[in-house]
């Protein structure tokens, strides 16, 4: 019996060290691949039409180099954030200057990767059908007219620090109205279908230029600059994934490409997937450039 016991317990302890072994094996395996092919790349998105083109095109081309991608919704100062504590990798949508006190602020903490396109307008905007404005200058005298409001985006967004510099700068009587791109978008739309006076932030690329004859005023003062709309990383992706560090250092977009995909989108409803996909497609000169082909 006492044999009997030692045969049965010496077993088990075999049993238990195989085991041991075959789970150990195992969840080396699971490391390997998470690291070799599942490794994840989070995509910073703000509420605004323009930041959705290149976030999904470079979505697809970074799952089809082998990463997991997420988005993770937010306002710009909170996609910064973000990007400084690593929890968020890629912005595909910063505007400079307005967003430089960001790239300041997290200097040591977040890359200034690449332009992915120059040159774009923004300021405030009137509809054309008010042939007296033509300047923020303009504005001055006349802010009863608009009821003292000035329509502008989200708070959180560095633009409405502009904004309110520039109301105060130009000694304008009015008010900035702050709420989401959508919701500005709605109360414009709303006073230029009964061709009331309406003054609110307008920027390329965007529908609303496609939508509606409008025209951007002229800023003596220099409050808004022409922007260059870049793609910022967190410092660690460079190292914890090169290839796609690379990838996005050469990424550029032109912005007539970005405000077709943004009409597709918004005023066709197509599909945000397949208008990325799309545009992969149609470019696969300029995509093989940026994937160092």
């Amino acid at each position: 019996m006492k044999k009997i016991l030692v045969s049965s317990f010496t077993a088990l302890l075999l049993l238990m060290v195989v085991g041991c072994s075959s789970e150990s094996n195992g969840e080396e395996n699971t490391d390997s691949e998470n690291s070799e092919g599942e490794q994840t790349i989070t995509l910073g998105v703000t509420p605004w039409t323009s930041t959705v083109p290149p976030t999904k095109v470079a979505r697809i081309l970074l799952e089809d180099m082998g990463y997991t991608v997420e988005e993770t919704q937010a306002d710009a100062g909170s996609v910064f954030v973000g990007l400084s504590r690593g929890d968020i990798d890629v912005f595909m949508d910063s505007w400079l200057p307005v967003h430089q006190v960001y790239l300041d602020k997290y200097s040591n903490d977040i890359n200034d990767t690449a332009v992915s396109y120059a040159d774009a307008d923004a300021g405030l905007v009137v509809p054309t059908y008010m042939e007296d404005i033509n300047s923020i200058s303009d504005l001055k005298g006349k802010e009863d007219s608009f009821k003292n409001n000035l329509y502008g985006i989200e708070e959180g967004a560095s633009v409405t620090e502009v904004i309110d510099e520039a109301i105060e700068g130009y000694g304008l009587d009015m008010k900035q109205v702050n709420s989401s791109e959508g919701g500005m978008m709605a109360e414009a739309m709303r006073k230029m279908q009964s061709e009331d006076p309406v003054v609110f932030y307008g920027w390329r690329p965007h529908t609303m230029f496609n939508k509606f004859d409008l025209k951007i005023l002229e800023d003596d003062e220099g409050f808004f600059d022409k922007s260059s709309v870049h793609v910022i990383t967190n410092n660690n992706l460079e190292e914890n994934a090169p290839d796609a560090y690379e990838f996005l250092s050469n990424w550029s977009i032109p912005i007539d490409d970005v405000e077709n995909m943004i009409v597709q989108i918004e005023e066709e409803g197509m599909d945000p997937e397949e208008v990325a996909q799309n545009w992969i497609d149609n470019n696969e000169d300029k995509v093989n450039e940026m994937l160092g082909k």
